[in-house]
């Protein structure tokens, strides 16, 4: 997947996973990417481990797997970080 791509689906991812978690802190726009990002490829691995696919594009699938992705590490980065 391109950069273009990855950075696409971290943003929705993002966003998604924001919406998900319901105590997350203010965070800008560029945290929420990176989150979003970090997530994509989280999400990427826990598909490929339990064999039910990959972040492998701009389809549904991927972006599902990303925001699953992203929702944990968001998650995790306002249980444990902040």
């Amino acid at each position: 997947m391109g950069l273009f791509s990855w950075i696409f689906v971290g943003l929705i991812a993002g966003a998604l996973g924001k919406l998900l978690i319901k105590e997350e802190p203010a965070m800008s726009w560029l945290q929420t990417l990176l989150l979003g990002i970090i997530g994509a490829g989280v999400g990427g691995y826990i598909g490929r481990f339990l064999g039910v696919g990959s972040v492998t594009g701009l389809n549904i699938g991927s972006i599902i797997l990303a925001t699953v992705g992203s929702a944990l590490s968001l998650w995790i980065y306002v249980k444990y970080i902040k």
